[in-house]
């Protein structure tokens, strides 16, 4: 498992005859640079489809780790059939008879979720057990599958922005030696859209970070409870130098502050949050997943 992984959510969602060759060529960097990591869900429209797809072809792809999830509400308390079909696709579409990491999918169904993956586990058709959640209102919900030992990995959302996992969530993942997934690492770059105009500061070159990417990329990485973090893209040559991150010194604790303050200077920083996730490509990504959110808002106003 590597400090660098990819996350396919709606980079990887493509409509129904859409080239997959841009794809293929980000997977192949992956698998030539060192990343090896990937992180899917059938959540996330077609790109388990795609990933699995252009990696089941890939021989240098073979040895890259595979993270998926399970969502599944059950038709009723206790209804696993659901999540056994889900398990069951996965492995067909990622074209691998054991999945290294089965998440929990935002910690839907967890009680009956998390009972079910653990038997997977002992059975040997997945090797670890996870849960997720994207958004920062649910870590203190994370946490305590960490305390109660409930999981080998949780994911979470972490930047120089977004710095809430740094309270409680990290510091028991470290204490209790769970896994860290880092999701939203660049807020779905929506804080490369905030320092595209900006030179990048001479301290950079003191850990190793030629872009504004690897700058940002390795504020999380340096954490000593990040596991594996997860970025998205669909353009070979940014995966290339998302890679580069993984290269050269960690930036220590005092680094890392002098990181969020020169952050903190930056015009727009601090209202991130209130921008759309990837500013500027909203019509790159028109995937399953924007289409059905276009059709549901269509449907919603007539």
């Amino acid at each position: 498992m590597t400090a660098l992984g990819l996350g396919p959510f709606l980079t990887f969602d493509l409509l129904p005859g859409t080239p997959r060759a841009p794809l293929r060529e980000v997977v192949a960097r992956v698998a030539a640079g060192g990343g090896g990591v990937v992180d899917t869900s059938p959540l996330h429209g077609s790109a388990e489809v795609s990933l699995g797809a252009i990696m089941s072809e890939m021989p240098e792809a073979r040895d890259i780790f595979v993270a998926n999830k399970i969502w599944s509400t059950g038709d009723y308390l206790g209804d696993t059939s659901h999540a056994t079909a889900s398990l069951d696709q996965s492995k067909l579409r990622m074209w691998r008879p054991v999945i290294g990491l089965m998440q929990c999918h935002s910690m839907t169904n967890a009680g009956v979720v998390l009972p079910l993956m653990q038997a997977w586990k002992s059975e040997g058709q997945i090797g670890h057990v996870g849960v997720t959640h994207h958004e920062s209102s649910y870590q203190a919900e994370l946490t305590g599958f960490i305390e109660r030992g409930a999981v080998d990995v949780v994911q979470t959302s972490h930047s120089i922005f977004n710095r809430s996992a740094e309270d409680r969530l990290l510091p028991a993942a470290t204490d209790r030696g769970i896994g860290v997934f880092v999701n939203l690492p660049l807020e779905k770059a929506r804080l490369m859209h905030v320092v595209a105009e900006e030179p990048l500061p001479d301290f950079a070159q003191d850990f190793g970070a030629r872009s504004w990417a690897q700058f940002l990329l390795k504020w999380v990485i340096a954490h000593p409870a990040a596991t594996s973090v997860l970025c998205g893209t669909s353009n070979p040559d940014h995966m290339s130098d998302n890679l580069m991150t993984m290269r050269g010194p960690p930036p220590d604790e005092p680094m890392r502050r002098r990181m969020l303050r020169q952050m903190e200077t930056i015009p727009g920083f601090s209202t991130i949050g209130s921008l759309p996730w990837y500013p500027d490509k909203d019509a790159l990504y028109r995937g399953q997943i924007r289409s059905a959110q276009a059709a549901a808002r269509t449907a919603t106003l007539r």
